[in-house]
């Protein structure tokens, strides 16, 4: 075989140890970083995981609805009037609540022709309730249920036909939550 042709390298000396990038070490490349920089990517990739599930299922939302501000309404202010006849009906156990109610009435200035006290059929009802017929009631039957200690107002005409007098009329229906007051008598 014919023997290669000499050129300036051959003169060259040679080194001990490789010669050539090819031959070089990994540059910096350690198993404790790249396990590290492992641990830290698939932390970040089960992270962004488990918020994007979160997301999908609706149980994050990205960008909530403004909260919508919420103008306070004026609370209605009853007015006591004393022009309206009262029918006045015991709903509870205890006997002696209508009479009770029915003078407190009457020591606040209304007539007492106008104030009618009687036993109601039912004997579990829930809550004391103020009721009025027309809309132009409402102010006097918040200001009956504010004179009575606190009472629920609500519209209704279920009672618009008992009224004998012809004129306005509330009912006020004792309720099971003033049940265990007949035994007290309000101080003078």
């Amino acid at each position: 075989m014919s023997k290669p042709s000499r050129d300036r390298f051959d003169d060259v000396p040679r080194s001990s140890g490789r010669v050539g990038a090819h031959r070089a070490e990994a540059p910096g490349m350690n198993g404790w970083v790249v396990l590290l920089w492992s641990f830290v990517a698939a932390l970040v990739l089960i992270i962004a995981g488990i918020f994007g599930s979160l997301v999908v299922m609706g149980r994050i939302s990205l960008f909530p609805d403004a909260a919508p501000t919420s103008v306070p309404t004026p609370e209605e202010t009853g007015v006591v009037d004393t022009s309206y006849s009262v029918m006045i009906l015991n709903a509870s156990p205890d006997e002696g609540l209508d009479a009770q109610l029915r003078d407190q009435l009457i020591n606040e200035g209304w007539a007492a022709d106008t104030v009618f006290a009687s036993d109601s059929a039912s004997q579990d009802f829930e809550t004391t309730t103020v009721y009025y017929v027309a809309d132009e009631d409402e102010a006097a039957a918040i200001g009956l249920a504010g004179l009575i200690g606190g009472a629920d107002v609500q519209q209704s005409d279920f009672y618009a036909g008992q009224n004998d007098t012809g004129g306005k009329q509330l009912v006020v229906v004792i309720g099971l939550d003033r049940a265990g007051a007949a035994g007290e008598t309000p101080a003078p």
